[in-house]
């Protein structure tokens, strides 16, 4: 990387790159020896071009998948197929769900759909007709959900009609297919509340936003608390005593490091101090910060620090079999063998403390080598030290969109999706690993990884036809979930995407226009009560060394200076 720092964002007119040069940060306060993450919208693609569905959600679907091992059961969710139905065609989906007692509510960009716990669709709509049903006007998808279970209450958002608004819904009982009701706010006035995020804690609900100016420029980030009681109680969510801590930030003058995509960390702890963990905005580090009296008119943020992570270089696109000869027509990517895009290196998908320890994952590229990996990291609550840092990956495969979750005991379940240029084993297919905290913090995996499953071709890429050079940035994601039971502490659910088949007459979809497509995939784990194996940490120490899981750079003690 170059030592000026750059930001590389998407304007709303769909991708459309603005670079900000080393002579428009000379005047910059910020160091300049480090380079600015770069940043993209999460602005979803809508592609008009005619489309042929043979198969909806509530009708023919796909049979569910093995069991056996931690796997009780997997089924099909929606799919891209799925959403053309209600002319919601959209890339990429923004995979998202969550279990609650009885149900499994999942959300994506064009979709909603509510499913028994064997897997059965209770309900399925589009998730407009989920949002005018509680009470707004539309949705622009980069939707969240989490079940509650102390109320026994879905809280979801989404954007609003406009792109500025972020709405937030609250379901009336533990019923998802029932009455929601809602509640909408400015995010970030005439502009883009981006990528917003969304945690749950005792005492305030989180939700972060990278904040996007009208023409497209990165204005910084927005940590919006809102009280818990405002959003559910007896009679529709509200946000009364709603705050917002802002971290501006310009071209020009540059700003503070209140990090991006912000992740306020889910919690069952009753202290009155909210959590938040966030990738750096300006350096290859995590940023941790506290919210005090948290959901009380009295909220301060505090405490931001770097946790000081292991140094890793920025990440290319995920690698996958090739089916179609070298070619490189429009300068962006050489053929199709590597054009899936892995985002970047912040902490996508829910944060959860537990403990006093507190547990998030994200996807980076180690130092020398040139295959992306899913982190994880521990970090002690209370001292921001870090616990343990370690390294999905084997330097064969990317490994990418990280998702966990952990119980009371410490068990955890990491999700992820993987792929490869073997075509063997190379598909994009989606996987999960257990793992085990031990009394120092450290986590011990147990027994190999559980495939859930493989996507059914070689070479996904929704933007061009089957058998042409994939032409652009191939959106996946943006984020997957896992999910704990509120009903049993060893059952954790997953949910993540695969590529289905091609949407062409081979496909059985004749008339249809030829390209990939994407669809999600849920799986429920039981994860018992194994004991470690004493060796399977250090066999994956071993693993991963070639990767760079054991290489740290120096420790540094700076603070990060953000501002409210």
């Amino acid at each position: 990387m170059g030592l000026a720092m750059k930001i590389s964002v998407v304007c709303a007119s769909f991708f459309s790159a603005l670079l900000v040069t080393t002579a428009a940060m000379a005047t910059s306060p910020i160091v300049t020896s480090n380079t600015l993450k770069d940043e993209y919208t999460g602005l979803e693609q809508r592609e008009y071009v005619p489309f042929v569905a043979s198969d909806t959600i509530g009708a023919a679907r796909q049979a569910n998948g093995p069991v056996g091992g931690y796997v009780m059961q997997s089924f099909q969710g929606i799919s891209q197929y799925d959403v053309a139905t209600y002319a919601r065609n959209f890339i990429p989906p923004d995979t998202m769900g969550a279990v609650g007692t009885t149900q499994y509510a999942e959300f994506v960009n064009g979709g909603f759909a509510v499913y028994n716990k064997v897997g059965a669709v209770l309900k399925a709509t589009s998730d407009v007709a989920f949002w005018q049903a509680a009470g707004q006007s539309s949705a622009n998808g980069d939707t969240r959900v989490l079940f509650d279970k102390p109320s026994g209450r879905w809280v979801a958002l989404s954007f609003g009609a406009s792109v500025s608004d972020i709405q937030i819904a609250v379901s009336n009982n533990s019923n998802a297919g029932g009455a929601w009701k809602s509640t909408i706010f400015t995010g970030f006035a005439g502009g883009t509340a981006d990528y917003p995020t969304l945690a749950i804690d005792k005492h305030a609900v989180y939700i972060g936003t990278n904040n996007f100016n009208g023409n497209g420029s990165f204005g910084g980030t927005t940590l919006n608390v809102i009280p818990l009681s405002s959003l559910i109680n007896a009679s529709a969510p509200t946000t009364a005593g709603l705050k917002q801590f802002v971290t501006p930030y310009d071209a020009v003058n540059g700003g503070a490091d209140g990090g991006f995509a912000i992740q306020g960390v889910n919690s069952s702890s009753a202290s009155t101090t909210g959590h938040v963990i966030t990738a750096s905005l300006f350096y290859n580090d995590v940023v941790r910060y506290d919210i005090t009296n948290a959901g009380t008119a009295g909220a301060a943020k505090v405490n931001a620090v770097y946790i000081n992570a292991q140094n890793y270089d920025q990440s290319g696109a995920a690698r996958q079999p090739n089916q179609v000869p070298d070619a490189n027509p429009n300068g962006t990517f050489s053929s199709n063998d590597r054009v899936i895009d892995t985002l970047d290196q912040r902490i996508g998908s829910s944060a959860y403390e537990v403990n006093g320890r507190i547990y998030a994952v994200y996807t980076v590229t180690p130092i020398g080598t040139d295959h992306t990996v899913v982190r994880y990291d521990v970090v002690d609550a209370a001292t921001n030290a870090i616990l343990d840092e370690g390294a999905i990956g084997d330097g064969k495969h990317d490994f990418w969109e990280g998702s966990l979750n952990v119980n009371s005991l410490g068990q955890v379940v990491i999700a992820y999706n993987r792929s490869g240029s073997d075509p063997t084993d190379g598909k994009v297919s989606i996987l999960a690993r257990v793992f085990n905290t031990g009394a120092n913090g450290k986590l011990t995996q147990l027994g190999a990884e559980t495939l859930l499953k493989v996507s059914a071709v070689d070479d996904y890429h929704n933007g061009t036809v089957d058998g042409q050079v994939a032409d652009g940035r191939q959106r996946w994601g943006d984020y997957s979930s896992v999910t704990l039971d509120p009903t049993n502490p060893h059952k954790f659910w997953v949910i993540g995407e695969y590529a289905r088949e091609y949407n062409d007459a081979a496909g059985g979809h004749p008339g249809g226009s030829g390209r990939s497509r994407w669809s999600t995939w849920i799986s429920e784990l039981n994860i018992g009560t194994a004991v470690p194996e004493p060796s399977s940490w250090m066999m994956m120490i071993a693993g991963f060394g070639l990767v760079g899981a054991a290489r740290r750079r120096q420790a540094r003690s700076r603070i990060a200076t953000t501002t409210a």
